[in-house]
């Protein structure tokens, strides 16, 4: 009798009691079970049991009985290995760290499972006979059974909670982010939960009261079915999905302004264009509740659009965290060049420049910017800065130029190699000494049986594909760095 049972990669201990019936002898006994182990099954053999002692034929049934696990290993799949086990099966032995070689013993050391078997008898009377002999790995593997036990309680006295700390749960009024993944984002919509909302896309739809209630970062389906990826929107994903009116400061460019301005929280920052919102959402983020952030915006239509943003960000934020977001930023419609006395008597430990000619506005922000100060601008071409130098140049006005960057990302694709029946790709090893025709038609024929009757290949068994992703971001500005110092 064979039965065949995977295992996976799970590391199990199972004790097997055999039960055998003897009408005329009685005794006990212990007998081995073998385990070996196949590609992605491993087999438990066991035959009929024989038991004779004064020399008759007599056979007993045996009856196998194993004990389940609160857990259900036994019908999970394999699990995947981490980096450390798969750099261990690529890299020669000979270089191998003294850590990946022990995980490498631990590992040969595990696919040979010992399982002790218990022969028990029945008497004349029909009660079991107990066993005076002892194995002595059985009490390991019944100690290792109880801790089983013991933790799988302590894991249901806590249990694991399905939002983060000091979120709660998806409610009305939270702005979220809607995605649909296939080789690639085909879908993404930000979106803010409202009573008689509706979600709305090619694939179906989900109402918003569906949605409320349930917990951020899991899978809802449509209409058609289609599972919808749902969590909370950052202040990334806002930023990049806000209603605007100009171009905003990518969230690349803005996060190497702050760090280029060095702002910190309780900080007095001057930002100058506020555009759409976006730069000053950051600045309001870096300053914190202690710090302030004043921005000034020369057309009324970018004044109102920001303003607007950055109330939304703060509702949105108040329903997610139950806190109020720091109301710390001072919009001003108003021209910096000529805003002298709106910045009487105050004095900034950062400044932020997205304007188009920066040099006109910099003779009458530097006497408030402290010694020492950073003034990060925003460019659009290389020949605005070309203009900001010489006036700085012509101005004679106490600042260095540190740094001209620009702030380039790539994306990539890495994914499973995909046949174009949409199945899983097999790594070969070559052959030597073999017809390569005859090679490959060896590996395509491997290759279909295993992914027909493997749906969860082993561990780097597939190749993957890495390349530059097609769809990239383009050039979006030029940054400067701008010190002030003592002349």
């Amino acid at each position: 009798m064979a039965v065949h049972m995977p295992f996976g990669r799970l590391f199990l201990r199972r004790l097997v009691t055999v039960y055998t019936t003897n009408e005329k002898h009685n005794g006990h006994k212990y007998i081995p079970v073998k385990l070996t182990k196949r590609r992605d099954t491993r087999t438990f053999s066991a035959a009929c049991v024989k038991y004779n002692e004064n020399g008759g034929d007599n056979s007993d049934s045996v009856s196998l009985k194993l004990t389940s696990s609160k857990q259900a290993f036994l019908s999970r799949r394999r699990q995947p290995l981490s980096p450390l086990e798969r750099i261990s099966r690529l890299l020669p032995q000979d270089t191998l760290s003294p850590e990946v070689m022990q995980l490498r013993e631990q590992n040969q050391s595990d696919d040979h499972i010992h399982v002790p078997v218990t022969l028990s008898t029945h008497g004349e009377d029909g009660h079991q006979v107990a066993t005076d002999e002892e194995d002595p790995e059985s009490h390991s593997v019944l100690d290792a059974a109880e801790d089983l036990n013991t933790l799988s309680l302590q894991l249901e006295e806590k249990p694991v909670s399905h939002v983060l700390p000091g979120e709660s749960m998806l409610a009305f009024g939270d702005l979220l982010i809607a995605e649909y993944r296939k080789k690639r984002v085909e879908f993404k919509k930000m979106f803010q939960l409202e009573t008689e909302g509706c979600l709305q896309s090619s694939w179906g739809i989900i109402p918003h009261k569906v949605i409320a209630g349930q917990p951020a970062g899991q899978f809802l389906k449509t209409s058609r079915g289609v599972p919808l990826f749902i969590r909370r929107a950052s202040l990334e994903d806002y930023v990049l999905y806000m209603k605007r009116g100009p171009t905003i400061a990518y969230p690349k460019d803005a996060n190497i302004m702050l760090m280029m301005m060095d702002v910190t929280e309780g900080d007095c920052v001057l930002e100058s264009g506020s555009g759409s919102g976006a730069l000053s959402l950051f600045l309001s983020r870096a300053v914190g509740s202690k710090g302030t952030v004043l921005s000034v915006e020369v057309r009324e239509d970018h004044y109102r659009r920001a303003m607007l943003n950055y109330k939304r960000w703060r509702t949105s934020w108040s329903v997610r965290r139950g806190e109020e977001w720091p109301d710390n930023v001072q919009f001003h419609n108003a021209n910096l060049c000529t805003a002298s006395s709106l910045l009487a008597g105050q004095g900034f430990n950062a400044v932020a420049l997205d304007m188009v000619s920066p040099q006109l506005a910099l003779p009458t922000v530097v006497p408030h910017l402290h010694s020492g100060a950073v003034c990060a601008v925003y460019l659009a071409n290389i020949t605005q800065v070309i203009d900001l130098l010489e006036g700085i140049r012509c101005s004679a006005l106490p600042l260095l130029c540190e740094r001209i960057i620009e702030v380039p990302i790539r994306d990539w694709v890495v994914a499973p190699s995909l046949q174009k029946n949409g199945q899983f790709s097999t790594r070969k090893a070559p052959i030597p000494d073999t017809d390569w025709r005859q090679d490959e038609t060896s590996d395509e024929n491997d290759r279909d049986l295993t992914t027909e009757e493997n749906p969860d290949p082993a561990f780097g068994s597939i190749p993957y594909i890495a390349r530059p992703s097609c769809e990239q971001t383009s050039h979006t500005a030029f940054l400067v760095k701008l010190r002030k110092c003592l002349l």
